[in-house]
Formats: structure tokens, sequence, C-alpha cells
């Protein structure tokens, strides 16, 4: 053994011996090369040839071609998707799970139960269970309290069917909409990202069912916004934009799993990155759970990366980067790994430290306890309770968007001629986001319901209003180019009081559907010719309500700030799920006032791409380009049915670099309407040694506010909400002077008035251009003043924001 392999083998064994428990530590001793390989992979039930991940079919033949035991023969780390790969009965698939656990236990020699894992982003993803809102609009509430009972919802029934890890949540920062995967994203805030998704965390976890950080790290930034397309960002980047929400959930949230990103950064696939997969996320970060692969990612660095000459050589390039299971076979782990370990090619210490944190893992979550399913399996399950659906519910409504509004919403009582139209209208499939068992599943079972109740917008809004009459017409599909149900649309507007079109997306996959993994775009304009068949609607004279049911935010220019004819309102979904069709209705209706607030800009057009709010002054509009970035609609932008006012702004003046500060506002409904305001705070750092956003969101809180009525809200914010990576590569705090304010979304003016005793007045570049004005009134902005020496931020220091109410 060389010197080199000697302190390897030392190092990885002190880890070991002093984090695992003697149980641990015995089964260890007792395993094989090929045990041990075994308990490092999953085994994918039931693919029966639908593609359901990337190179799917290329990948795992040699496991199923054998029965089930020869494959278990050695036990097994992971069962991929038992109830989510087909349509099963839960009570059924239980009571085989059941006995297969007990099969592993009794007839393989270290009785070693499988892990079983599972889809969950938008809920379980298996048949009957309930569907929530898609992760953009957990975004879109800017509630992370009620994201945080949702996923507990979901853990539940998990744990109910005897599932231990969910591959959820999407921790991805927005980068570019054209990506098909902003689906699964929550924002393009990393603050906003990290905190929701970090209650996402502690709901699933509270439940005993371990969450999977999803993808780090950099996924979001492919070029162009193409999936598995390289990432070209340079290491602030990576540590200020995409760290950041993975950070706050394995520091505050304990997540006990990540998954890798199929990413490629600066020419360095992730998956076989040790300075990202272990130097910084276990190292720096503390995270002492287990590193799971995303789907063929092992092999992919042979097969897409070309970086491995063959599996063997990627399992040794994946092991010691720090990914410690295969997903969701064994292609690389198996017998490549095994014989490139008995080659003397890769230090069987490697396998050691992975499979005892594998083993920890089961641990933890009882599957090494002696009675582990000696109970028997569930056979009262109910996967859509009415617990589910009311938050469901709650949640969707909480995330519709006001864009537009000319007086026209909410619908008068008395209307009684409705014309219903658009694509989406009475679909379910465009209720649910791409990882939705419906559209990710049961696509290839179309014999098969989804099997709980989702009320499409025409059986919702006929419900709501039983005494108008609502005529539905489709007018045409959500994609192709077929216009002959324009006439019939149109004639039903001519006859209507009020025109609903509702347009958007199908989620799906690899090109079956407008969005969704693998189904990136060159265009954000709306698919097919629906926004012809606006056009045409508009033209009648007819007010026309627009609902948006997407995965993405589209380029609507000509429907909000064309000068010609244009919707009276509009109206913005993110996949809001099971109740979203109700969720609807009761905007549209007014029963509920709308509340959800942009989670990502809304872009101007495809060329201004990629955009974030959290832009330099060279990101902005200038007098030195004739293009123009800025969005239709701003991050944190969204509208209600009363207004609101901010007065009496309170910052505090000082505070030291690794200290605190607090800001208060009056917020107050100044309408005649009940309703929810989105209090945002901003901040920006004028003068730094790296360029610094012209404005960032430090802090939030979800207000509700009957009419006349007014809330204090305190924020306490830590000073390293400033931080960034300095020229060194290192994370400060700088001291000087920083402009905080309150507003409504990150477009707000800013009064200079407010920054006299600031350099520079008023934050330079933060303006819209006159003729692409947003609503909203100018927010009075305070100065803190930053004190001490250049802190640098380390250790556990998460940033988080307290929110209080005086």
């Amino acid at each position: 053994m060389s010197a080199v392999s000697a302190a390897v083998t030392e190092q990885m064994s002190d880890e070991v011996n002093a984090s695992v428990s003697a149980r641990v530590s015995e089964l260890l001793a007792q395993m094989t090369l090929e045990e041990k390989s075994a308990q490092l992979v999953g085994y994918w039930l039931d693919q029966g040839g639908d593609v359901v991940a990337p190179m799917q079919n290329e990948m795992g033949a040699g496991q199923a071609t054998r029965a089930l035991a020869e494959i278990t023969r050695n036990g097994i780390g992971h069962y991929t998707r038992v109830y989510g790969t087909r349509p099963v009965e839960p009570a059924e698939r239980a009571a085989w799970l059941w006995q297969e656990q007990r099969r592993l236990k009794t007839e393989t020699r270290l009785g070693i139960p499988a892990l079983v894992h599972e889809e969950c982003l938008t809920g379980l993803a298996a048949w009957k269970a309930a569907t929530f809102p898609t992760p953009l609009a957990w975004g879109a509430s800017f509630d992370p309290e009620l994201v945080a009972e949702m996923a507990a919802l979901i853990g539940g029934s998990m744990r109910q069917l005897g599932i231990h890890q969910g591959l959820a949540p999407v921790l991805d920062v927005v980068r570019d909409p054209r990506w098909g995967r902003v689906d699964e994203c929550i924002g393009e805030d990393p603050y906003l990202v990290g905190t929701v998704g970090t209650a996402f965390v502690r709901g699933l976890q509270s439940a005993g069912v371990h969450a999977t950080l999803k993808h780090f790290l950099g996924y979001s930034g492919s070029r162009a916004g193409r999936n598995h397309a390289p990432v070209s960002a340079g290491p602030r980047e990576v540590a200020d934009m995409f760290l950041p929400p993975f950070e706050m959930a394995i520091r505050d949230g304990g997540v006990r799993s990540v998954m890798n990103s199929y990413a490629e950064i600066d020419g360095v696939p992730v998956a076989s990155d040790p300075a990202l997969l272990t130097d910084l996320l276990r190292g720096q970060l503390g995270f002492d759970g287990v590193v799971v692969a995303d789907y063929f990612a092992v092999a992919f660095l042979e097969v897409m990366h070309a970086v491995a000459a063959d599996r063997g050589e990627a399992a040794a390039l994946a092991l010691t980067a720090g990914i410690d299971v295969e997903l969701p076979s064994g292609d690389a782990y198996l017998a490549p790994l095994v014989d490139r370990v008995r080659a003397g090619l890769l230090d069987e210490s490697y396998l050691d430290r992975a499979v005892t944190r594998v083993l920890a893992q089961k641990e933890q979550l009882g599957l090494l306890d002696a009675d582990a399913f000696e109970g028997g399996p569930p056979t009262d399950i109910d996967l859509d309770t009415p617990a589910h659906r009311r938050v469901a519910r709650r949640l969707a409504a909480e995330s519709l968007v006001l864009l537009d509004n000319d007086g026209i919403l909410p619908l008068r009582p008395q209307t009684r001629r409705i014309a219903l139209i658009g694509p989406n209208a009475d679909r379910a499939a465009a209720l649910q986001g791409c990882y939705s068992f419906a559209n990710h599943v049961l696509a290839h079972h179309p014999g098969y319901e989804p099997g709980f109740a989702i009320p499409t917008v025409r059986e919702a809004l006929t419900g709501a209003l039983p005494d108008a009459g609502i005529v539905h017409v489709a007018g045409c599909e959500v994609e192709g180019e077929d216009r002959s149900g324009f006439d019939a649309a149109v004639a039903a507007a001519s006859d209507a009081e009020v025109a609903v079109v509702v347009v958007g997306d199908q989620a799906g996959l690899f090109g079956r559907g407008t969005v969704g993994e693998g189904n990136d775009v060159e265009s954000l304009d709306l698919p097919g010719v629906q926004r012809e068949l606006v056009e045409a609607l508009v033209a009648t004279g007819t007010p026309v309500v627009m609902v948006l049911v997407t995965g993405r935010p589209y380029a609507i220019d000509w429907a909000l700030d064309g000068d010609g004819p244009k919707p009276a309102a509009v109206l913005q979904a993110f996949f809001p799920g099971e109740a979203g069709g109700e969720a609807i209705a009761d905007v549209l209706t007014g029963a509920t006032a709308p509340s959800g607030r942009m989670p990502v800009s809304l872009p101007r057009s495809s060329g201004s791409q990629p955009y974030s709010y959290l832009h330099p002054p060279l990101g902005g509009p200038s007098d030195v380009t004739s293009t123009d970035p800025t969005p239709l609609r701003p991050f944190g932008f969204g509208l209600s049915y009363t207004t609101f006012a901010y007065d009496g702004l309170d910052v505090q003046q000082e505070a030291p670099t690794d200290g605190r500060f607090t800001a208060s506002v009056t917020v107050r409904n100044t309408g005649d309407v009940a309703g929810a305001e989105i209090v945002q705070l901003y901040g920006h750092d004028p003068v730094a040694s790296v360029t610094r956003p012209v404005a960032q969101l430090l802090g939030y809180a979800r207000v509700q506010l009957a009419p006349g009525e007014s809330r204090r809200v305190r924020f306490d914010v830590p000073a390293a909400r400033f931080a960034f990576t300095d020229r060194r590569l290192v994370r400060v705090v700088e001291p000087g002077r920083v402009r905080v304010w309150a507003a409504s979304h990150a477009g707000a003016q800013v009064q200079a008035s407010d920054l006299s005793d600031t350099t520079g007045g008023a934050i330079s570049n933060h303006r819209t251009r006159e003729r692409h004005a947003i609503p909203g009134s100018a927010t009075p902005a305070a100065a803190v003043l930053l004190t001490g020496d250049v802190h640098e931020v380390t250790g556990g220091d998460a940033r988080l924001v307290a929110v209080s109410f005086e």
C-alpha cells in the first residue's frame, strides 16, 4: 500500500469509527465486497419500458433480466419507486412490500431491509395520492409555514406505506425560464428558495421520512436553459447564488440526504468532483448524511461526460468524489466497482465510508431494528384525506398572482353569461406539475383515472356560480397550429358578458409536453396558437380575463403592456394542484382575494434571458445599449382586490458586521376588502469590493389585514444577509453604509430623500423606463452603518431573518 493510500485509509477509518454505532460497525466488519457494493445501489422494480428518466432504457439492463431473489442475494441498498413506477393499489403494494422486506431479513445473510425511496415533489408520486401545487407555487405563496404543513402530510402518507426517503425538495435557483425544470423550482431568489425549501425539509422529516436536496450544485445555471447543458459559473456565483439554499437546509433544516447535479461546472462533472461533494458539502457545510446519485448520473460520467473510460472508472470517480449510493440501479457500483477494488485500482476504504453512511441512515430510520416490518402492513389507506385537501386548496389560493386588473375582477355576482374558453379550462392534467403522478406516470397508462378528486376550472367555476350560464369552448390545444376552434370560441365570447380564457402549459417529460424535465424551449411565447386565441377574444370587445396555468413565466407583454386592446385582467397560476381549479374559481369570484407574489421575474422577451432581479448595475437597463431586460413584472409583484400602504419605516442606524439590526414598518389595508400583503424587506450595498445587486431580498412576511387594519412588522436582520464572496473567495460582511427599504416588490422605487445621508442618493439603475412603469408607489428607505472590521462568515451562520409583529 502506498503512503497516500495508507493516509486515505487511516483518515476514512477515523471518520467511520468516530461517527457510527457498534451495530453498524459490526455489520460492516462481516461484509464481503459484494455485500458492501449491494448496499450502495438501488433496484428499480416494475419499469415496464416506460421512460420516466433520461436514458432509462440504456441503463440497468443487467439487473432487470434476473429474478429478484438473485438480484438481492447479497442484500440491497434501495428499492426504487415501489409505488411510483406504475399505478398500483396502495394497500396491495404495501402488503407486498412488507412481505418482501421480511424476505430480505430472513433470506439474505445479513438480514438488512431495503430503504424505499419515492418522488414527492408535488405530493407522494403514487396512484391515488394527493397532488399539491408545484414548487414554483410554493415560492409564489411566500408562506414557509404552510409549505411545512403540506410536507408533513406528504411525509405521513409515505411513512404509512413503508417509504423512507423522498427525492425532494429541488433547491435550484431559477436562472433562465427557458429551462424546462423551472416548474420544479421555488424561485429566483436564494433566500426565498432557502426558507421555503428548508420548511419543506422540516415538514417531511417531522414525519420520519428523510428529505433529499436536489440538485447539488449549479444545475439550473445550464447554458441557454438547456437540460444537462454545461454550466459556466464562476466560484462567486456558485457560492452566492446556488449554494445558500442548500446551506440553509443543511444547517437549519438538518436534512439527511443530498442528490448530486447532472451538470458539469467549468468542465468538471459534479458527480466526479470531491471539491463540491466532499470538501464543500461535508467539510464546510457540515453535512453528515448520505449523498445519492441522480438517476444514472454515475454511468453518465462515461456515456455523457466522457471523463471515464468504462463503468468501473465511473464508479471510482463518483465514489471517491463523495456519492454514496448509485441510483436507481447498479450499473457501476456492483460488479464494475468490485472488480476495480479487487484489481487494486481503488482503496476499499472508500466503500467502507459509503456503506457506513448507508447503514447509519438505515439505523436512524429503524430498518436495523429487530422488529422492523414484524407488524402487519397498513390496510386502511387514504392518501387524500380532508386535511390534504384543505392544505392543497389553501396553498393553491395563496399562490395565485394577479398581474393586471382593470376592475373586472372579482366577477360581479349578477354576471350571468360567461364564456369559458381555452385548452386548460377543462383539463385536470393542466393543473398538475411534471413530477405529479398523473403527468409523470399515468401519461403512460391512459386507462387509469387519478384516483382522487381534481375539479377542473370549468367544474369549479360552475360550482361556484350555479346560477350563471357558463359556455365552454376549448378554442385550441396547448400545442399545435390548429385554429379550427377559433370561430366557436369567438362566437361564445361575443355572446357573453365576460370571457375567461385559461391558457398555458402541459407538463411532461423529455418532449412530451411544453414544460418539465427535458422540455426546454427557445421561445418564451405561449405555446401553439394560444396568443392568437386570446387576441381574437379580446377583439370581440367582450372583457377578457386571461388565466395562465403554467410551469414557467411567459413573455406576455402583448397582454400587459401592449399599445392595443388587451385582456381586462391577467391571473397567473403555477400548476396549482388538485384544488387549483377551486382556488382559481375562488379568486375569480372574490371568495378569496389574490395574495400570491411572483417568485420569478416576468420576462419581457426570450432575448433578455438569462435575467435576475439580483443583477449588478451593469445587468440592468442603461443608455449604452438598445436592449432592455426590465421585466414586465418584477420579482415579488402581485396585486390584490384591496390596496396597501407602507409608512413609518424605522431602521436601526448602526450594527456591527458580525451582529444584527432591526427594521420595522407599518402596513395598512387602505381598501374595503380583506387581504394579505407580502411585506418585503430589501437592501443594497452601494459600494463594495465586488459588484453587488441593485436590490436584494433581506426578509419577508405574509400579513393578513382586514379593511382599514394596520400592523407593525418587525424584521430582525443578521448583518450576514449582506454577506458575499470577496476577491479572495471568502464570504465576508464589509463595513460601510447599506440601504434598506420595505416594499411590495423588487421593482418599487426608492425615494432619494430618504437616503440623503448616504453616498450616491437613490439606488443607481434601480428604475424602469417610463413606458415600462410598474404599478406601485415610491417606497421610503433608510441607511444602516455596518461597523467594525471585515467579518468573515464561517461556521453555522445561516442568515435567517426573524419576523415579529409589534
